[in-house]
């Protein structure tokens, strides 16, 4: 049998040894023990491969402008002042570009699939939208992008905002967000979001319950609207800080609803560690919703990326396996079995969120794969595993070689180069 291309020696999830993966047409065409077939070969030596990460909430529009805000007190309110007030002056040139800085990292970190919020109001218009919709034809080579369009600043109390958003949805938009927590009718806008989709038949992702404050919850709401109009498995929600206020008999309930609504949940570790501990001068809380207890109970979970090098998180290299282990840490994940689901919150559950049914290390999938220094999922996380290679259907997009000691003969030699 033909082969384009055999990666000898891989570990992949659900194998207890190493297995060698043969790659036609772009697609995975064999797993087996030993391969025998004449192909290019790449010996991977029994580290981790996978299908690559899968980001379900960036803002690429927003993302590396940091330096152009001054910031001090590092709370919600301010971030997205300053965002409102920084946008004004976005061009779709500089959207363009500093999404591609941003898109850039991300495929070196080994995502090949990403689902991209764009902000769409009167102020900024559709020029988002414009930009990231050429970022994602012009980066298909390396990753798979959705466009989220949203309203950040509001919807029934933003005059012209609903119609950009149907005229995005006309012209190519991927699915609805939404940003209750800024409307001056929140649960409004939730329907509103809700018809829209319907109307377009599109999936939804909300910006939801963004505080600690677990008294009271939108999520009620999404559960109730996604029944209504029969979206189960199709709406999500991100950030939802307010879980990690709840008591476990309170979560377990929740995520009994949500479980049975269907609706999907995203946290984003910096992000909300950062903000929702704004403004405590002491036992700060940590903000951050512990959906790893919820997995069991059947609800679909991930960890995602959120902004990078902006008011919302001043910093970030786009690296999902260093946002899973951040999330461990704020858990206090410590065991193989934990471990390893924080790997497939970045893995398998956004893949199921973004219902991708092409996502696998299996044959007739894609050759969309990563692979990783290291042996298990367990260890990719406890040690930030750098990815090494990717490929997408079978063509090498990019590669981050391991790190090499310079040993002492070995340095001398270089020395006398």
């Amino acid at each position: 049998m033909s082969l384009d291309l055999i990666l000898r020696q891989a570990a992949i999830v659900g194998r207890a040894a190493p297995v060698d993966i043969g790659v036609r047409g772009g697609l995975i065409a064999e797993i087996a023990p030993r391969i025998d077939a004449t192909a290019r070969e790449v010996v991977v030596d029994g580290r981790l491969v996978t299908a690559g990460f899968v980001d379900t909430h960036v803002h690429l529009d927003k993302s590396c402008i940091a330096g152009r805000c001054n910031c001090q007190s590092g709370t919600l309110q301010e971030a997205i002042a300053a965002v409102a007030e920084a946008k004004r002056g976005f061009t779709e040139d500089d959207i363009y570009q500093r999404g591609q800085r941003t898109l850039e990292k991300a495929i070196l970190q080994g995502t090949g699939r990403m689902r991209t919020h764009v902000e769409v109001d009167p102020r900024i218009g559709l020029k988002g939208f414009h930009a990231v919709r050429a970022l994602k034809q012009a980066y298909r080579w390396a990753i798979d992008l959705q466009i989220c369009v949203f309203p950040q600043e509001g919807l029934l109390n933003d005059p012209g905002a609903e119609a950009l958003l149907i005229e995005a949805c006309e012209n190519g938009a991927d699915l609805i967000g939404g940003c209750p927590y800024a409307d001056s009718d929140p649960l409004g806008q939730i329907a509103r979001i809700f018809d829209i989709a319907t109307r377009f038949n599109l999936d939804i992702d909300f910006h939801l319950d963004f505080d600690l404050d677990p008294t009271w919850m939108h999520l009620d709401e999404v559960c109730r609207q996604t029944e209504r109009h029969r979206r189960g498995g199709r709406v999500a929600a991100g950030h939802v800080t307010k879980l990690s206020a709840v008591s476990p008999e309170q979560l377990a309930a929740i995520a009994t609803r949500l479980a049975g609504a269907g609706v999907a949940l995203t946290t984003l570790p910096a992000t909300d560690l950062f903000l929702m501990g704004a403004g405590s001068s002491h036992n700060v809380p940590r903000g951050v919703a512990p959906l790893h207890r919820l997995v069991g109970a059947g609800v679909t979970c991930s960890l995602a990326t959120n902004n990078v090098l902006n008011p919302f998180t001043p910093f970030g290299d786009c690296s999902l396996i260093r946002m899973a282990n951040l999330y461990a840490n704020i858990a206090q994940i410590g065991t193989a079995a934990g471990l390893e689901s924080c790997f497939e919150m970045i893995t398998t559950q956004p893949a199921r969120m973004m219902r991708l049914d092409d996502y696998g290390v299996a044959v007739g999938k894609p050759a969309h794969l990563v692979v990783l220094d290291a042996r298990t999922p367990a260890d990719a996380v406890a040690e930030i595993a750098p990815p090494l290679f990717g490929l997408r259907d079978g063509s090498m997009t990019f590669s981050r070689p391991a790190g090499e000691l310079l040993r002492p003969a070995k340095l001398a030699a270089v020395r006398t180069v």
